[in-house]
């Protein structure tokens, strides 16, 4: 994990945060239990530059929350990708239709509101890319239910890899603490995939299916 000043000075080396992003960060800021949740300037910029590189057609995101991964994801799409993003709470959904909406990404974001391993099933899609950045102790469910879906080539992103340093803590044995260190050690063993985990932010498990 980065110390603060490391995080300031590559925050200050880095491309600086689109306004409609620092609307929406500023407004999760003030409005939500736990603002930091969002994925943030320095993730939120390293999502958009995977994307602009993979070019995806259709994306999945595991975990809303307010939008700002997804519309930042949503900026790299292919020019007829799709993005579909799923959000378990429904008191979120207000400001992420207005700022899907406000942000020009109304016709490339499809937003189902639900429980993930409910929807998940039910789309009928071949994915580029997904991330998963929802409870924790599902993230190798989630990895599981996905993986067939996932083209050969295509990519898998996990937040909260290093789940604010838990993962190192042997006396932290909650559940999504646990759900975090079963997924690391999954992907580490799986040999249908490689994977780097980046220490930007909390971690940021990078998976490619081979």
């Amino acid at each position: 994990m980065m110390t603060p000043e490391w995080e300031e000075y590559t925050r200050e080396h880095t491309t600086p945060e689109p306004t409609i992003l620092a609307k929406l960060n500023r407004e999760t800021q003030l409005s939500q239990v736990y603002p930091r949740m969002l994925s943030g300037h320095l993730q939120g910029t390293l999502l958009r530059m995977i994307c602009h590189m993979l070019k995806p057609l259709r994306i999945l995101e595991i975990g809303t929350f307010t939008g700002y991964s997804a519309i930042c994801l949503a900026s790299g799409l292919h020019e007829s990708g799709i993005l579909h993003t799923i959000e378990v709470n429904p008191e979120q959904e207000d400001i992420i239709r207005r700022f899907i909406a406000e942000a020009g990404f109304k016709e490339k974001i499809i937003l189902h509101i639900g429980e993930a391993l409910k929807v998940i099933p039910a789309l009928d899609e071949k994915w580029d890319l997904i991330f998963i950045d929802a409870d924790k102790n599902n993230y190798l469910k989630y990895y599981k239910m996905v993986f067939e879906k996932v083209r050969i080539g295509g990519f898998i992103l996990a937040d909260n890899a290093f789940w604010g340093g838990k993962v190192l803590d042997q006396n932290t044995r909650d559940k999504e603490t646990l759900g975090i260190m079963e997924f690391n050690e999954f992907i580490q063993k799986d040999e249908r995939v490689e994977n780097i985990l980046c220490p930007i932010r909390d971690g940021l498990m990078i998976i490619r299916k081979k």
